[in-house]
């Protein structure tokens, strides 16, 4: 928008300096002064042409980047089978694991959101209470998972799929 604007002035200034060079030779005024006023017809010209070249480029970027969003959008919905059940079953692995170490449900929650990467203060948010609160039940459950911390214990659940 801000551009379009700046871009119709450019173009009403070149318009106008345009009629007074033209009204300026008619009157006899001085060739330097028809010159300087000249210059600024063909500066505001080539300052408009490329300000309207950059937004249709613009324009164009978004509508590619909108299209490939939307074949993004179309490829994370077509997702197979395959990879919904191996989803599902890390989900149950990740659970059975969370049993074994005997997180409580609040807990569970909270480690949850860890491997989801949230910090203290967004897990708060999310889960309606204090940060003093999140970070408690996250030194319980690295307690429990016998981990140092964060890091450790989202590479516990990681560190398998990298391969050496």
């Amino acid at each position: 928008m801000r551009d379009g604007v700046i871009a119709i002035i450019l173009l009403l200034i070149m318009i106008l300096n345009f009629f007074d060079v033209l009204t300026d030779i008619s009157l006899g005024v001085p060739l330097w002064h028809i010159f300087s006023e000249s210059l600024i017809v063909v500066v505001s010209a080539i300052g408009a042409l490329f300000l309207i070249r950059d937004m249709k480029i613009r324009t164009s970027n978004i509508v590619n980047l909108k299209k490939e969003l939307n074949l993004s959008d179309d490829k994370l919905r077509n997702i197979s089978d395959e990879m919904k059940n191996a989803r599902h079953e890390y989900s149950a692995i990740i659970q059975n694991q969370f049993d074994r170490w005997a997180l409580t449900s609040s807990e569970q929650e909270v480690a949850m959101l860890l491997l989801k990467g949230l910090s203290f203060k967004e897990m708060s948010a999310v889960r309606n209470t204090k940060e003093k609160t999140i970070r408690q039940q996250a030194s319980t459950i690295y307690s429990k998972a016998n981990v140092e911390g964060r890091h450790e214990f989202a590479a516990w659940f990681f560190e398998d799929f990298i391969q050496d």
